[in-house]
This record gives C-alpha cells, structure tokens and sequence, in this order.
C-alpha cells in the first residue's frame, strides 16, 4: 500500500495519508486498499480514532478521466465496486475518523469527507460532486452516503450542477465543521482526533450505528443485489465523449 501511509501519533491517534501522485485519483486498487487499512484499523484496539489527509496540493480529484475513458466492462464494475466497498467502510467505520482537507475534494474525493466523522478544511479547499458533467450517475454507496450527510438543496446543487464550491459555502451548508489555516490544518486534525478517542468507544460505535446503520444496511444490501455490477457497465452512450470534454 505505498499510497496509503499509516502513521501512529500516539493516544491512539493513526493518520492515513493518501499518497498516490499526483492527486489521489481513484482507482480499483487504490480504493480496495483503503477499505481493507479502514478494516484493518477497527480491529486493532490500540487504534483510537483514524486521521484521514493528502500531502498533495490536491486532496483528491476524484476518478482520472484519461484512463477512465478507455474502461471496458470488467474495469467498470471494478471501480464501482471499489467506490461502493471504501466509503462505506469509512461510513460505518465504528472508531471516530477526521478528515483534514487541505485541497481540492471532486467527485469520488469528496466521498472521503462525506464519510468521515468531523471534518476539517484550509481556508482554499474546494468541494464538487462533478459526475453529471463526465456522463456518470453514482454508485448506490456514494449516492446513499451523500443523500444521509448533505440537505436536499445542497444534493441538488452539487449533483446537478456539477460546479464546485469554495471552502466558506462548504462549511455554511455544513460539508466541513471548521476552517483552519493551511499551514496549522494537520496539528488540528491530530488535535481534534485525540479530543475524539477519549469518547467511551463501545458508547460511541453504539451511536454512530445508530445514525447511520439504516444507510449501511441499504447499501450492503444493495451490493448483494448485484449493485457492484450494474447491468451494462456503469457508463452510458454520453460517458466517453463527456469525459473528453471535460478533459479538453
């Protein structure tokens, strides 16, 4: 997992540091490995609560739209399996998760801020939901973590519009918790997370299921159900030439 980093900051703070240059675009594999350091980082008692941030100018574009443009229909479901499988481990994850975005959060990267617990902005961050402008709808995990975390009139703005947001609107409509300058953003992460592993942890896994299990058990069923495999792939005829536009 060279581009995943786990760093121990002692009182039971771990960090993980998204690391695949140059802007965290997602991927199968990345995405797959995220989900099984979430899993691995639950079942290990000495792990308090979990720091998500990016040592990059961006903290994640989303999907690389020139190598998304050439998926074939195994490399579709992949990815989709992918999106639905990580942000859901992060969504239900049991221990407190913080997130510190330091830069731009587009489309499937938005979903890391989305399924954490608090969340943490430089004052330049930017947030968008950019799928309807590249010809893509959204797999049933970030479609149903979105509809639990964001109000209807934000959802509408994001997903239909597909613009970004700066980092003042995202934290007046509730998307980030705080703004902190860039350069103080990692230490108010650690800050806030040890703040966060002193909540009693069986107290604070009970509730968090409680908000949020209903969305869980939508979406794992929705996976049974084949929803990691969505008949005819994931795109549409309009998915390749918008991603090409979009691209320039």
């Amino acid at each position: 997992m060279d581009h995943l980093v786990r760093t121990d900051h002692g009182q039971g703070v771990t960090e993980i540091t998204l690391q695949r240059a140059p802007v965290n675009a997602l991927s199968a594999e990345f995405l797959m490995d995220f989900a099984d350091l979430i899993t691995e980082l639950t079942s290990d008692d000495s792990v308090k609560s979990i720091v998500i941030a990016s040592d990059f100018k961006v903290f994640s574009a989303g999907l690389d739209l020139k190598e998304a443009q050439h998926f074939d229909l195994a490399a579709q479901h992949d990815i989709v399996e992918g999106l639905n499988v990580a942000f859901l481990s992060l969504f239900a994850c049991p221990k407190p998760t913080i997130v510190a975005i330091n830069g731009a959060a587009i489309a499937g990267g938005l979903f890391f801020v989305l399924g954490s617990d608090f969340r943490l902005s430089a004052p330049t961050a930017r947030f968008g939901l950019a799928e309807v402008r590249v010809g893509a709808d959204f797999p049933v995990g970030p479609m149903e973590i979105a509809r639990a975390t964001l109000d209807p009139d934000t959802l509408r703005r994001l997903m239909l519009n597909g613009q970004p947001i700066d980092a003042e609107r995202a934290h007046a409509v509730g998307i980030v918790d705080e703004i902190v300058p860039a350069e103080e953003l990692k230490f108010a992460a650690i800050a806030k997370a040890a703040e966060m592993a002193m909540i009693p942890p069986q107290t604070f896994a009970n509730v968090k299921r409680q908000i949020r299990g209903v969305v869980c058990d939508r979406v794992e069923r929705a996976m049974a159900e084949g929803g990691n495999a969505p008949d005819g792939g994931w795109f549409n005829d309009e998915t390749v030439a918008a991603m090409k536009r979009v691209i320039g």
